[in-house]
């Protein structure tokens, strides 16, 4: 039996090479055990307008290169992606869908914005990608509906006819990119409901959550056969401030699941960030729920190294806590990775505005390790042995087994293994990524 085995470090991305499978040692460093967890829906990443903007700088074949090398099948092969509703941190500055005062019946809803960055960049992927899905939330409502008139500031107004008006823009918005070939298949509320920022955003509490899903969008989307389920999401707390640190679990997962209302349209459960900490209680407290990790944290654009193998820890964390999916945030940049809002972040692929220069950086090869590999519909199988936690195993629906793990030390380590009753052992290169393919 002859195991695919792809590694990388720091200065080596993506070595490919083959292992005929030698026997294991009889006390293997990491075993499966047997147990089938969650079921995956996929990877992917966000469509922001900065993303697109940074393409333009690259030559047509760069481009192409791009989008296959995120979406292509010797790619990471993403199909479940993530969209904003109006501006996000990575627009090139503020919208909303609706900027017509009191247009309650939002007869001025539009996506035209959209189709200048968002929708070209999505029509790019799905030319290579058949079949994508993609969750949307807002960073902020239109100003209008809000306490403040400002795109950084202030909560939803909470009066009735306001938030009617609401469900019906997210009516809106999945019926306007439905129009347009993009498949919509999840709303999430709010982004980061704990956090009000600089650039777009909006402030709720759990019980809002708990009210807008039970009495308004779930009762709307239910009514119009929206083609679309309603998500908690995207949950990014407890923050590290005193005012939220109680907050946690029960604040918004169990706040809005526990209410059988609220419940019966919520149909899952997003967390990113801080939200981290609250995956274990929400799987435990509610198993037949699903969640994904809806947001990789963002770095500080140097895209080094050392953050790489912070990224791994966060994949394994969520995965192991049950998520289904695990999506980037951007993944494409310029190299700067500046916002219009005056931070850097990471992106997956970095291109220089001066001569269109491509980089693909660390998180690239470490999304594709699992991404390339683990399909939809693939097992997360349990493991056993002391490197468990640098590890994530999964069954595909064709049968081969994926193991992909970490050496976080300084130096090589030769371990064995025995996956799915085949035995081998292999010797890992210092601080590197693995990823191995078992017929």
């Amino acid at each position: 039996m002859n195991i695919q085995h792809i590694v990388t470090t720091e200065l080596q991305p993506w070595q490919a090479r083959t292992l005929a499978s030698p026997a294991a040692a009889s006390i293997p460093n990491l075993e499966t055990t047997g147990i089938r967890h969650q079921t995956v829906k996929g990877f992917g990443g966000c469509f922001n307008e900065l993303g697109y903007t940074a393409l333009q700088s690259a030559t047509a074949e760069q481009r192409r290169q791009v989008i296959e090398a995120l979406f292509g099948e010797d790619g990471c092969r993403f199909n479940f992606c993530r969209l904003p509703i109006g501006a996000s941190d990575y627009a090139l500055e503020w919208y909303s869908c609706n900027e017509t005062d009191g247009d309650l019946a939002m007869q001025h809803f539009s996506v035209a914005r959209d189709e200048q960055y968002l929708i070209p960049f999505v029509q790019l992927a799905q030319k290579v990608r058949k079949g994508i899905e993609y969750f949307a939330s807002p960073w902020s409502p239109p100003t209008w509906m809000k306490t403040h008139r400002v795109c950084n500031f202030g909560t939803l107004r909470w009066e009735k006819p306001i938030l009617e008006a609401y469900a019906l823009y997210f009516h809106k918005f999945v019926a306007a990119y439905q129009a347009r070939g993009i498949n919509v298949t999840q709303i999430h509320v709010q982004n980061e409901p704990m956090s009000d920022q600089k650039f777009p955003s909006c402030v709720w509490q759990g019980e809002q959550m708990r009210e807008f899903i039970a009495d308004y969008i779930g009762p709307h989307f239910e009514k119009h056969k929206v083609p679309a389920e309603v998500w908690l999401g995207t949950i990014n707390g407890p923050e590290s401030f005193d005012r939220w640190a109680w907050t946690r679990f029960d604040q918004f997962a169990n706040n809005v699941l526990s209410c059988p209302k609220a419940s019966k349209y919520t149909k899952g459960v997003a967390y990113q960030w801080a939200g981290k900490f609250a995956v274990q209680q929400t799987h435990n407290a509610y198993p037949h729920v699903p969640m994904i990790q809806s947001e990789n944290e963002c770095g500080d654009g140097t895209n080094n190294w050392r953050y790489a193998h912070y990224i791994w820890e966060l994949m394994q964390h969520y995965f192991t806590n049950n998520v289904v999916a695990y999506v980037y945030w951007n993944m494409v940049l310029a190299t700067s990775g500046k916002s219009s809002w005056g931070w850097k972040q990471n992106s997956m692929v970095t291109i220089d505005p001066r001569n269109g220069a491509v980089k693909y950086e660390h998180e690239f090869y470490l999304m594709k390790h699992l991404a390339r590999f683990v399909l939809p519909g693939a097992v997360r199988l349990g493991l056993k042995g002391p490197w468990t936690s640098n590890a994530l195993c999964f069954q595909n629906p064709d049968g081969s087994t994926v193991l992909t793990m970490a050496n976080p030390f300084v130096n090589a380590r030769r371990l064995s293994f025995k996956l799915a009753n085949k035995s081998f052992a292999v010797e890992l290169e210092p601080s590197s990524f693995h990823t191995f393919v078992l017929p």
